[in-house]
């Protein structure tokens, strides 16, 4: 999308702030104090590095600029030598073209630093309606999710399950880490329909089931500040499967976020510590999510909702099965290879077409 005039406009008032505070990040990170302090300068590190590179762009486009209104004064000098003006409008067109593919950098840092730089999700996937087909597609999804995390060179790590007797999932958590992961995979909450012959139909009818997913950035202590005096917990026996230790040991954990009323169980590790832990991960994540949804909604609202506010109401994908086609209903994309998605978790075009829906909608919105 070209930008206008006014975008441009609107880009170069905020890349000057930026500039300016670069330098005081970096005056920051010199002073003894606060390099002495990890609260203080992890996050400082964090911003200094996200920004940088879109800085530098900056200062070399203004560079650029500044070059090609020294080259235009030659050109127009009618006093100047011939070979000089020829080469200085070579110049100009040449500045202009590196000016360009500059600006280019600069805004896509820009819209992409209004989110959050997070290398951490976790995944929630539900069985919706349907039954035990929908749990066997939640099953499916989770499978195309790992394959599409080991294609990107994430890693995957299982927090929490429960499981049905055909193999499907009524719930499963799972945490994906990588560099642009929450940026990669944000577009995938919703809800996901299929359609298909269930394994439990006998008479061949196409059934249409649902599973929703949501897509948790799992946030750092320094991003999310829970205080212990607003979560209540609960310390119970596990229950289940697992021999004598899970009936005895009071190794089950339940926190409860009183603000919001955000409810973490958790019971898979027969250890109560390693539960406590995995449950105050998942209830950052969604105590955070909670807030964050809330500013994505006034984001997606000035977008005009182009890709979708991320609410696991909104049906966003239908898989059908019988036409070996994927539809995204965002976009309007159509693929005919639905059995090579599910089985190779190959869903970049997907994804790329909901990057670049958004960039516009950011532009849009500017």
């Amino acid at each position: 999308m070209q930008i206008s005039e006014r975008q441009l406009e609107f880009v170069l008032n905020k890349l000057d702030g930026l500039d300016r505070r670069f330098d005081d990040i970096e005056a920051q990170m010199n002073n003894p104090d606060v390099a002495s302090d990890q609260r203080r300068l992890v996050p400082l590190t964090k911003e200094y590095a996200r920004t940088g590179p879109m800085v530098r762009a900056f200062r070399q486009y203004r560079q650029a600029r500044q070059h090609m209104q020294d080259a235009a004064a030659i050109a127009a000098d009618p006093s100047a030598d011939a070979d000089m003006r020829a080469m200085a409008k070579a110049e100009i067109d040449e500045l202009s073209t590196k000016a360009d593919q500059l600006m280019e950098t600069i805004v896509d840092g820009l819209l992409a630093s209004d989110q959050p730089a997070i290398d951490s999700v976790i995944i929630e996937i539900r069985a919706g309606t349907g039954g035990e087909e929908a749990a066997l597609f939640a099953g499916d999804l989770l499978g195309m999710y790992e394959k599409y995390a080991a294609r990107r060179g994430f890693s995957t790590e299982a927090l929490s399950a429960s499981g049905t007797d055909l193999g499907g999932f009524r719930e499963v958590l799972i945490a994906v880490k990588g560099p642009d992961v929450y940026r990669r995979l944000q577009f995938e909450a919703g809800v996901h329909r299929v359609q298909r012959v269930p394994v439990t139909e006998t008479q061949g009818r196409i059934h249409t089931s649902t599973a929703t997913v949501a897509v948790l950035p799992e946030v750092e202590d320094l991003q999310v500040d829970i205080k212990p005096d607003e979560v209540r917990e609960d310390v119970s026996r596990a229950g289940g499967p697992g021999g004598q230790n899970v009936n005895k040991v009071a190794s089950a954990i339940r926190l409860t976020h009183l603000a919001t009323g955000i409810v973490v169980s958790m019971r898979e590790e027969k250890s109560q510590h390693k539960n406590r832990a995995k449950a105050w991960r998942i209830l950052r994540s969604r105590v955070f999510e909670h807030f964050d949804s809330i500013e994505r909604a006034k984001r997606a609202a000035a977008r005009k909702g182009m890709v979708g506010t991320g609410e696991r109401s909104e049906k966003i994908r239908t898989y059908n099965f019988p036409q070996n086609r994927l539809t995204d209903h965002r976009t309007g994309q159509d693929l005919y290879r639905l059995d090579a998605i599910m089985s190779d978790g190959d869903i970049d075009e997907i994804v790329d077409a909901l990057l670049l829906m958004d960039r516009e909608a950011q532009l849009a919105s500017l």
